[in-house]
């Protein structure tokens, strides 16, 4: 929260306003469709607990005024059916509209009421994404690659869809980005699980000694 204050002539008007706590740190993610970013930041926020990490997700408020503005079903767009699949070509077109005329819009929704010294963004697409939270949490940013090959992403469900799978919101992040850690996902646990407690060795690095006795140590 912040106090803002302002003068019109003779008058002076005070304004609060609400603003996300300060992190310290925040994991930016990103990955293709089906390659398990939400499975990844899942078992992340289990680790270090709730009370300690937040997940954040750009396409939450998207989707929210989306489905305002479409008179849709809110819920069922958050999923991972049938449903979402059916506008999800239509909701990247209206979600790029926005975004050219505020880079910012959906990152600032998304944080708005964020009170947790671990933020996890679940899923960048654009650079614009990672630029914006550069930009106002400098130092603070890890950028964070979940990959799987083809071949997996097929066994979880994925299909090539035109429109969708060649879009910026799948490509805009294929090159020309240096990611600071990437996870490889293709279902081996052991793999998986050596890699997530190297990160969380990262993240652990950065909170103070009162934060890190919420963090479970066990899996």
């Amino acid at each position: 929260m912040s106090v803002r204050t302002s003068t019109t002539g003779d008058e002076e008007h005070t304004t609060v306003v609400m603003t996300p706590a300060q992190p310290r740190i925040v994991l930016l993610f990103s990955g293709k469709r089906k390659s398990g970013k939400d499975y990844v930041t899942d078992l992340l926020q289990h680790r270090l607990t709730a009370e300690v990490c937040c997940i954040l997700r750009l396409s939450a408020p998207l989707k929210l005024q989306y489905a305002q503005d479409q008179n849709l079903d809110y819920e069922e767009l958050l999923g991972c059916g049938q449903y979402k699949e059916e506008y999800r070509a239509d909701m990247i077109r209206w979600g790029e509209m926005k975004r050219r005329q505020d880079s910012g819009f959906f990152c600032r929704l998304a944080i708005r009421h964020a009170a947790r010294p671990v933020w996890i963004i679940s899923d960048c697409r654009r650079r614009s994404d990672l630029q914006w939270f550069r930009q106002e949490f400098p130092d603070l940013c890890v950028c964070v690659r979940v990959e799987a090959s083809e071949q997996t992403r097929s066994q979880r469900g994925w299909r090539f869809t035109a429109g969708v799978d060649d879009a910026e919101s799948e490509c805009g992040l294929d090159e020309g980005v240096k990611f600071d850690w990437i996870i490889r996902n293709d279902g081996d646990d052991d793999v998986l699980e050596k890699q997530l407690e190297e990160l969380l060795s990262l993240v652990t690095s950065r909170l103070d000694s009162h934060t890190l006795n919420n963090v479970k140590t066990q899996q």
